[in-house]
């Protein structure tokens, strides 16, 4: 077998740089009212993408932080029970719904 080299402490690194608290991640959850909307705000604005199964009134449920992630480029979808919330630089594709 022939030799060579394989550095694991700069893979070691290189995978814990792309693990940035929270950023590029999908966040399962329930949206029920328990959560601080400064925690979804939060979580949108470090890159995470929220997929939030609704329980109770979404109108109620999302009014302290929808209209935020909006004015930061955020989309908001309500999906079969889910709201998707994702940061600027993710859309969400509706075309074939």
């Amino acid at each position: 077998m022939a030799d060579f080299n394989l550095d694991l402490r700069a893979v070691e690194d290189h995978l814990e740089g792309d693990d940035e608290e929270g950023a590029g991640r999908v966040t399962l959850a329930v949206l029920d009212g328990t959560t601080p909307d400064g925690e979804w705000i939060d979580a949108v604005e470090g890159g995470d993408v929220l997929v939030l199964a609704i329980e109770g009134d979404l109108n109620v449920l999302a009014a302290g932080f929808a209209r935020e992630i909006k004015e930061m480029g955020g989309d908001l979808v309500h999906f079969r029970g889910f709201l998707i919330v994702t940061p600027p630089d993710t859309s969400v594709n509706t075309d074939r719904l």
